[in-house]
């Protein structure tokens, strides 16, 4: 079960990085900068990586949702 949305995801794929430590340092370290909805996404994100087990984690497909274009 994927328990992160689309925009979550995306958030993930921005930060994304070798380990699951060092993505949270790097979401946690951009909160100061963040404000309004973004910093409500941030803060979401977070609260959904750390109830993923190790296993949930480890099976996520990091990467960034493709726009659908018109006619494609």
């Amino acid at each position: 079960m994927n328990r992160f949305t689309v925009e979550e995801m995306n958030l993930l794929h921005i930060y994304h990085d070798s380990s699951r430590q060092a993505l949270v340092g790097y979401i946690n370290a951009a909160l100061p900068f963040l404000e309004g909805d973004m910093k409500e996404l941030a803060g979401r994100t977070l609260t959904n990586i750390d109830a993923a087990t190790a296993a949930e984690y480890a099976a996520l497909a990091v990467f960034a949702a493709a726009a659908v274009r018109p006619g494609t």
